[in-house]
């Protein structure tokens, strides 16, 4: 299947027209995480005589961002194609000029393949496209089972969602539970209840800062800080050594996890625990956590060989193989359709339908406007949450703190 998979790929991008070269030409992809794109690398490097693409990681997004920002400032440094990340997105959207405008390489038709909230999140006001999108952080929620049978607990995936519509009564569920934490930090919780609080989060849409007055933010903070009275927290900090440990150790039960964090569960967590990890609904009504575009920086030496390779790798059949290879979501509607996507199960995780629990909902999800400091607010936030978990602070002194850090950067 993979074989027939990878030729219909080469097939499809001959017949895209994308052009060969045969000079040497090494292009240079500046990510974080994991995109899942070595295959599809040495499958475009196939069709492409000539071609080599070369891929320069940071595995996390906090330790990539100022680099970029710093590429970027000095005009070296950058590479071919980057990732931009929702969260960073509109920092880097404010100077469009520093990207090449794909609509210069036929990038405008390809709107129909992209969800339309999608599509629009990298279009300047003067109608630059400066990125494709890659994949959407469509949520759920990964388990324990094992665990929660040891607690005496239901432990299908159907049943366990069943157990906590919202928020309020994940909390009685986690009350009840016995044995290890209930989940694994107020931070990795806070960020998904507050994508579920509206449109917006830090700022409005006119970016202007408006974490003391927008209800949503304090909601999420409300309802997190109830999850860490109650004792649920196993207070560990997400992509910390303790963090990935938990996962093979038991220190926590539940994991709210979009797609893309399926693919660093089972690394962390190994092939001793296949099956014991499952995957089902996330309370309250669903939400987008995460998610990134493909862009061209000007100071690209090969910028239309650049902006064909990001066409591929964003392309349905990009999008599907990603998703194959570490549950990166598609943000395609085509690759999201595919039943390749659609009936696609995770063998690792029990088998769950993750095709079908990520896609029913992403379709019909709106964006939440990220404002131009939303990742260094959110460390601020998840900063005064940490410390009302380890009792440095007490909740109302941490929001203050919150508040305080967070006008304090944007002056």
């Amino acid at each position: 299947m993979r074989r027939l998979f990878a030729l219909a790929t080469v097939v499809a991008l001959s017949a895209c027209g994308a052009p060969a070269t045969d000079d040497g030409t090494t292009l240079v992809v500046k990510t974080f995480s994991q995109f899942g794109y070595e295959d599809l690398y040495r499958e475009y490097e196939a069709s492409h005589p000539g071609v080599k693409i070369k891929e320069e990681n940071i595995g996390k997004l906090g330790d990539y961002t100022p680099k970029l920002q710093q590429w970027m400032q000095t005009g070296k440094g950058a590479g071919d194609v980057v990732a931009l990340e929702e969260g960073i997105l509109v920092q880097f959207m404010a100077k469009p000029d520093q990207f090449v405008d794909l609509r210069e390489h036929g990038a405008a038709s390809l709107e129909p393949n992209f969800l339309p909230w999608k599509w629009k999140q990298a279009v300047s006001g003067d109608g630059k496209i400066v990125g494709l999108g890659t994949d959407v952080g469509a949520q759920g929620m990964c388990y324990r089972k094992d665990l929660f049978a040891a607690a005496g607990l239901p432990a299908d995936r159907s049943d366990v969602g069943a157990l906590w519509p919202t928020w309020d009564a994940y909390i009685e569920v986690g009350k009840s539970f016995k044995g290890a934490k209930f989940f694994d930090s107020a931070g990795g919780v806070f960020q998904n209840v507050l994508m579920q609080q509206g449109d917006h989060t830090y700022y409005d849409t006119s970016n202007k800062l408006v974490i003391d007055s927008n209800p949503g933010v304090r909601e999420a903070w409300d309802t997190t800080i109830r999850m860490v009275e109650a004792g649920l927290s196993a207070n560990v900090d997400q992509w910390s050594p303790q963090w990935n440990a938990g996962f093979k150790n038991g220190a926590f039960a539940t994991i709210p996890c979009p797609s893309w964090m399926l693919g660093t569960i089972e690394k962390q967590a190994g092939p001793e625990l296949k099956g014991k990890w499952d995957v089902t609904r996330v309370p309250g009504d669903g939400a987008v956590r995460g998610g990134s575009f493909l862009a061209v920086p000007k100071q690209s030496q090969h910028q239309k060989e650049a902006a064909e390779l990001a066409k591929f790798l964003t392309s349905a059949r990009g999008q599907t193989a990603a998703f194959k290879s570490r549950n990166n979501f598609p943000s395609s509607p085509q690759a999201i359709d595919d039943p390749v996507v659609r009936e696609f199960t995770n063998p690792y995780f029990g088998d769950a339908p993750v095709g079908k629990i990520f896609g029913e909902s992403v379709k019909a999800l709106k964006p939440v406007y990220l404002g131009p400091d939303n990742i260094a607010i959110n460390d601020r936030v998840v900063n005064a949450l940490t410390a009302v978990e380890q009792k440095k602070l007490t909740a109302d002194e941490a929001w203050s703190k919150a508040v305080a850090d967070a006008q304090r950067l944007v002056k």
